[in-house]
């Protein structure tokens, strides 16, 4: 994998605080969340912090809040109360521009424009840092092609993104929120509607961007991969937390037996070590009266 140069390194944002103050507290932080659609509450009063510099996967259930959550951490969804702090400010009194140059949300299936090239879909990543009195500069062409090569999309950029693979369309959604230059990246099922090889690149770029310094939040439904992957897991349920932590903290089989309604056993990975889920045999699934 083609690391990213020195001119997409971290940045750090200490907004009214020392530096010290700045990296004490967690880069996104809910505090009593509330989210619903209409009349129909999904998360009620959650708070939950992300750990800086980690890689957090939220597993749960279908409909347990999880891209609800995320959503609403990107402020692509308001709150019906609480509220989401980003590095320590309430992320709702920061412009779009102010937020969108600090996270890059890659939401679940998303739509390009058509008959747009690769590298014009990763060039609007640049969007957040354009104005009246800045437009388009060589620093820009500097961060494109960078994240062009970090996710070995470089070659495609002529492309018509809607002749791509589905493999190499996320990768080059993942440039486009790369080329952004955000220390914080959110990630919407990233790995949906690919198979089991592309999924797995996919999660590889992800750890390789995770070790660049990178706060990454993931919603993930393949538990393994989120155990595997993961620095940081939080288990969501009816919209709550039920646990967080490291993941051979939280993936056990009396949690995923709560969680999921799933009997198994929980071994460790012959790869990595880290913990594996295997169904039971028949039969598995416990149903709740």
């Amino acid at each position: 994998m083609t690391s990213v140069t020195s001119s997409t390194s971290v940045p750090t944002h200490t907004d009214g605080a020392g530096p010290a103050a700045a990296f004490a507290e967690p880069p996104l932080r809910a505090e009593g969340l509330t989210l619903a659609y209409d009349k129909t509450v999904v998360v009620e009063d959650l708070t939950v912090s992300v750990p800086r510099e980690s890689f957090t996967v939220i597993i749960g259930p279908n409909g347990c809040g999880k891209s609800t959550l995320l959503r609403a951490l990107a402020r692509t969804m308001a709150p019906r109360s609480g509220r989401v702090l980003l590095d320590g400010e309430p992320i709702t009194a920061l412009r779009t521009k102010q937020v969108a140059k600090r996270i890059a949300l890659l939401p679940q299936s998303p739509i390009a424009p058509e008959a747009i090239t690769v590298g014009d879909l990763v060039a609007r990543g640049r969007y957040p840092h354009q104005g009246l009195l800045r437009q388009w500069s060589p620093a820009d062409e500097v961060a494109v092609r960078d994240a062009l090569d970090a996710t070995e999309v470089a070659g495609l950029r002529e492309r018509l993104v809607s002749e791509l693979s589905g493999g190499q369309r996320q990768r080059v959604w993942l440039a486009m929120a790369l080329a952004q230059q955000t220390d914080l990246l959110l990630l919407d099922e990233p790995t949906t509607f690919l198979d089991i090889a592309h999924q797995l690149e996919v999660m590889d770029l992800c750890a390789h961007l995770h070790e660049q310094g990178r706060t990454l939040v993931a919603v993930l439904h393949d538990i393994n991969q989120a155990a595997r992957y993961a620095t940081h897991l939080i288990a969501m349920k009816d919209g709550a937390v039920v646990a967080e932590g490291a993941p051979h903290d939280v993936i056990t089989a009396e949690r995923m037996a709560d969680v999921f309604g799933l009997a198994c056993r929980v071994v460790p990975d012959p790869e990595t070590g880290t913990p594996m889920v295997v169904p039971a045999r028949r039969g598995g699934h416990i149903r709740h009266a």
